[in-house]
């Protein structure tokens, strides 16, 4: 079976010191991942990370083992300062959800989190 996405939200963050925009599309994926489940896969600035069960296993994981009931995901989240950054984390009570905040120069932070398919 193909994996068929459908949009779930798709949003942007204007910068108003040069005019440009960061545009982020979440989508909802039937298959992801070695295991091929359902997931989330979002995108923005040309890269995309995957809420699929196995690495969200994991990033559940490494935030227990601190004790955090939030898992920054340092290494998909982009910071070119600490004024404009794309910032990605897994919440995990329950239900699991994945968070987004964006942050340009000349705006606040924008936040918007969304419900994962699965349970870890």
């Amino acid at each position: 079976m193909a994996n068929t996405k459908t949009m779930i939200d798709q949003w942007s963050v204007r910068d108003l010191e040069d005019n440009t925009s960061i545009n982020v599309v979440v989508e909802a994926c039937t298959e992801l991942g070695n295991a091929g489940l359902p997931g989330i896969q979002i995108m923005s600035m040309g890269q995309f990370i995957t809420f699929e069960p196995n690495a969200v296993e994991r990033w559940a994981y490494l935030a227990g083992k601190s004790g955090a009931t939030e898992y920054y995901i340092e290494d998909k989240s982009w910071a070119r300062n600490e004024d404009e950054y794309i910032k990605y984390h897994l919440l995990t009570g329950s239900p699991l959800k994945a968070r987004v905040t964006v942050k340009t120069r000349s705006s606040k932070p924008v936040s918007r989190e969304y419900e994962l398919p699965f349970e870890v």
